[in-house]
């Protein structure tokens, strides 16, 4: 007898399959939320920044949970920066090399 199954793959991006790989673009703080000063770097004509460890990971990133340290204090950008965006999905994709889905 044989048994018949799909491989099916789920690449919806929910709270729980996010890669959090919005947590390593470049963040220009462009208004007050009270983002603490430890995570806070300047850039080379003065603006600030998130600030960024060596490997390219935002500074307020749990790695191990993928999950804000400061998220009620999180920049007015990480605000507006939807999960599942367009946005979102093209930065997943080109993070994780993989092919954005045909439309």
């Amino acid at each position: 007898m044989t048994i018949e199954f799909k491989n099916i793959t789920n690449d919806e991006v929910t709270c729980a399959s996010c890669e959090a790989c919005c947590c390593k673009l470049e963040v220009i703080l462009i208004t007050d939320t009270g983002v603490p000063s430890q995570h806070i770097a300047r850039d080379q004509w003065g603006g600030e920044t998130m600030r960024q460890l060596s490997d390219g990971w935002c500074s307020a990133l749990d790695r191990e949970t993928y999950m804000c340290t400061i998220y009620e204090k999180r920049p007015w950008v990480c605000r507006e920066f939807e999960m599942a965006s367009y946005e979102c999905e093209v930065e997943r994709h080109e993070q994780l090399g993989t092919p954005l889905p045909k439309p």
